[in-house]
């Protein structure tokens, strides 16, 4: 039969475990950017690889890789911002790299993001009228 005192560090780590969520993505900034979204720096005048559901972003320059970028698919939720509850709790979004935010046509809300959402998509995890949030982004 265990005893308490062996199986209580076990348990305290079960907990522990528990409490906090492991991060398993990269952590950045995302900021937004409206329409005109064309034409773009993947796809040209080409709208075919916008999704239909508008969750789409533009790579910043830390995840553009030359343009390997285009077409990658990343999990993204908003994790804080300089104003308390800009974040919209539990809400995680996949979108789909369809430009390069340096050469965007519509500029983003804030520079030198690392990802910059659709309107669509950064309403989606954060309250509209936020400039800029920290985030984090797995890809898929």
């Amino acid at each position: 039969m265990p005893t308490l005192r062996k199986t209580s560090p076990f348990l305290l780590l079960l907990l522990l475990a528990t409490l906090f969520h492991l991060s398993i993505g990269d952590v950045g900034t995302s900021s937004h950017y409206r329409p005109p979204y064309l034409p773009t720096a993947c796809y040209g005048n080409s709208s075919s690889h916008f999704p239909s559901s508008n969750m789409f972003a533009a790579a910043g320059e830390g995840i553009w890789d030359n343009g390997a970028a285009c077409g990658r698919q990343y999990l993204v939720r908003c994790i804080s911002a300089a104003v308390p509850r800009t974040c919209l709790p539990d809400q995680i979004i996949q979108v789909r790299i369809v430009d390069r935010a340096q050469t965007s046509r519509s500029r983003p809300s804030s520079n030198g993001a690392t990802i910059v959402l659709s309107s669509t998509a950064f309403g989606t995890i954060a309250d509209p009228s936020a400039r800029l949030v920290n985030v984090e982004f797995q890809q898929v």
